[in-house]
């Protein structure tokens, strides 16, 4: 059986596995055992988190070498990324210019159409202005920081894929 980090690429790649695999678990404990229900932005970095993580997965299973995996991988945490800027954006507003408060997410799947449900789910609603701090940080604050380290990551796993 061959070491893992006897390639560089399929360390980094089990790094971007690991961290993605702990953020979204760590979402999943937020919103269960602390009660905090998902924000149409928090749902879209979720997603974003779990497209880097498969993507990933997919290069572990093929080849971490080839890089068009970290590329896909960067693409994805960047707009996961962008994502965590829009909620951070909301989060910044005066009270008089968020926008308004939406149903929640489930109302909205069982009774919106999907481009509604799409559009909610892009720009974001009152619900996404809601600040909550976590260890000093907000949570898109968190967020954004693993998106970054996810980028980082596949930066890095792209340049030993070089060598």
């Amino acid at each position: 059986m061959k070491n893992l980090f006897e390639d560089p690429a399929e360390a980094m790649a089990a790094l971007i596995v690991a961290a993605t695999g702990a953020l979204l678990a760590g979402a999943l404990v937020m919103e269960h055992a602390f009660d905090l229900n998902p924000c149409p932005l928090c749902l879209m970095q979720r997603i974003w988190f779990a497209v880097a993580g498969l993507i990933t997965v997919t290069a572990l299973l093929h080849s971490a070498r080839w890089g068009i995996y970290p590329l896909l991988t960067v693409v994805a945490g960047s707009i996961g990324a962008g994502f965590s800027i829009r909620q951070l954006y909301l989060q910044s507003l005066p009270a008089d210019q968020v926008p308004s408060c939406g149903p929640d997410m489930t109302y909205m799947i069982e009774n919106f159409p999907l481009a509604d449900l799409l559009a909610a789910m892009t720009r974001g609603t009152g619900d996404c202005a809601e600040v909550a701090w976590q260890f000093g940080l907000t949570i898109p604050g968190w967020a954004l920081m693993g998106f970054v380290a996810i980028i980082t990551l596949a930066i890095l796993q792209f340049r030993a894929g070089l060598r």
